[in-house]
């Protein structure tokens, strides 16, 4: 199993004629995603070649959805274009669009965000790296050769911690890794994916990757608190920040104790979220976990 993005998924990309867009696509291919075409209004009716598969391209993604029947669209475009085309995607009935693109304006980002969410569209990011279902699909930047199928779910801000918390557990192996983006304003929370993989029977345990800034963390353990059966493990970036200083992404901002990492491990431990200090450590809580012996110091 997996969640949002399975072996079924039918992916165009807008944007794919373009330089990111051709290199990501093709990766996706080569990670057996069914990408069945792209979306540029300037190069309809063409086909771009990827390792001998010819890939058409579309005007629109309504007609690339009325011609190939696809679901999900990945969002290579310019941030001033953005809004625009996830407004398209959502107009065309795509169930989700995974939003690469970074430095959108966040008017831009609450606009979007809202209209797919009050048409059932899930947005992922954006400013994020997508999501993979190793061995089944891949929608976005992640390098689908790290890791490989297996029974961990994972939801993160960071894109780089997510890659390597995929390579440190690449033994174990994942049903899905959920790159949300780190922006204050994204489509899909911790707390959509902690639902998502809770249901899912073949996710065995959560790991968690957040950071400092707002209070996403803490929203995400309460919920863990009351909702969640599964055994979760987190890890919170930032523990060296300085106060008061933005950090990494537009949403890392800390003010007094509010925000801290500190403050997020503290919330997921009271929750029972076992949560480590560095990724290393993290990844060696996962293996404790799932190999039944908890480690020292773990909070559940």
């Amino acid at each position: 199993m997996a969640i949002y993005l399975t072996k079924e998924s039918k992916v165009l990309v807008q944007g794919m004629t373009g330089a990111e867009g051709m290199k990501h696509t093709r990766r996706m291919l080569a990670a057996g995603t069914r990408v069945v075409g792209g979306v540029n209004p300037r190069k309809a009716g063409r086909t771009v070649d990827f390792d001998e598969r010819a890939v058409p391209v579309f005007g629109s993604v309504r007609e690339g959805v009325e011609h190939t029947g696809a679901d999900t669209t990945v969002v290579f475009v310019p941030p001033a274009r953005a809004k625009d085309a996830v407004v398209e995607a959502v107009d065309a009935g795509t169930a989700l669009a995974v939003v690469i693109t970074e430095g959108i304006p966040v008017h831009d980002s609450v606009a979007l965000t809202a209209y797919a969410a009050a048409r059932g569209t899930r947005v992922v990011g954006p400013n994020c790296p997508g999501l993979i279902s190793p061995g089944r699909s891949n929608a976005g930047i992640i390098p689908p050769d790290i890791t490989g199928p297996g029974r961990i779910g994972l939801v993160s801000k960071s894109g780089t911690l997510t890659y390597q918390l995929m390579h440190e557990l690449r033994d174990i192996g994942f049903s899905t890794c959920v790159g949300i983006g780190g922006d204050p304003v994204v489509g899909t929370s911790h707390i959509d994916c902690l639902a998502a993989f809770q249901d899912d029977p073949d996710t065995e345990l959560i790991v968690l990757i957040g950071e400092i800034g707002g209070d996403a963390e803490e929203r995400a353990a309460a919920y863990i608190r009351d909702h969640v059966t599964k055994p979760v493990v987190g890890y919170v970036a930032g523990f060296t920040a300085p106060e008061g200083r933005t950090m990494g992404h537009a949403g890392a901002i800390v003010s007094g104790s509010s925000g801290t990492a500190r403050a997020k491990k503290e919330a997921l431990q009271a929750a029972g979220v076992r949560v480590g200090d560095t990724p290393t450590e993290t990844a060696r809580h996962v293996v404790a976990v799932l190999g039944g012996t908890a480690p020292d110091g773990a909070a559940r």
